[in-house]
């Protein structure tokens, strides 16, 4: 794979570089948010390694104009000390697929580089549209839609409503998304429930008719009516 890594730290920024390169990678740096920026717009990458504390141009903010001026959809991991829940929200919100607190393996920082390109590619499937009342999935052109209202998930965050709505309003397990997700058990202890919450904003919270049902102690569905126990950050 091609990686952009845009870390300001010397030695770990040299760090990561090297051990991506023995590993058979082709990793290239940046050590500011505004170079950093403009080498992931025209780079080609086939994923960007992001720290937040940059010069020049925060990580929040370069990872926001890449997914809205620059209409990019490359993967990018955010990496950081910042490892509060509120920080993690503020990541995926900015556009990022994943992050990774310091102090981190590298082994474990290039599994989740790998993961991102594995579902960035995608496996080719026969256009169908999901649809539970009135939420429609369209899995040939990744459009999800309300109402006739486009919604914007993020690669990760579809991948879970998915699995939600193919199973025809079953109680869908926290180890099941693990599985279908991640191939196991979650990297974080709070990225289920971040993705959750992310899902229940965008097709719940501007709607009356609530979807998204969090079943006490056994997981989640997908359904038109029933009882709901939020699933909001502490």
């Amino acid at each position: 794979m091609r990686i952009l890594v845009i870390e300001d730290n010397q030695v770990m920024a040299e760090n990561i570089c090297r051990f991506l390169a023995s590993r058979g990678h082709e990793p290239d740096l940046a050590r500011d948010g505004t170079r950093g920026l403009e080498m992931a717009v025209s780079g080609g990458y086939d994923a960007v390694v992001l720290d937040l504390m940059l010069p020049g141009l925060h990580g929040l903010e370069l990872c926001h104009r890449l997914r809205q001026e620059a209409r990019s959809h490359i993967p990018v991991l955010i990496l950081t000390a910042r490892d509060s829940l509120n920080d993690k929200l503020d990541g995926f919100a900015a556009g990022g697929d994943d992050y990774l607190s310091k102090p981190f393996s590298l082994f474990e920082l290039e599994a989740r580089l790998c993961a991102l390109d594995r579902r960035s590619q995608g496996a080719t499937e026969p256009a169908q549209v999901l649809r539970v009342a009135d939420l429609e999935y369209d899995l040939g052109t990744q459009v999800v839609r309300r109402a006739g209202r486009t919604l914007k998930l993020r690669p990760t965050t579809r991948k879970i409503l998915e699995l939600l709505m193919r199973a025809d309003q079953r109680v869908v397990t926290r180890s099941e998304i693990e599985a279908h997700v991640w191939g196991g058990s979650a990297p974080d202890a709070d990225v289920v429930r971040v993705h959750m919450y992310a899902i229940r904003n965008a097709i719940d919270k501007p709607f009356p008719v609530k979807l998204l049902h969090n079943v006490y102690g056994t997981g989640y569905r997908l359904a038109p009516t029933e009882e709901t126990t939020p699933d909001v950050p502490e």
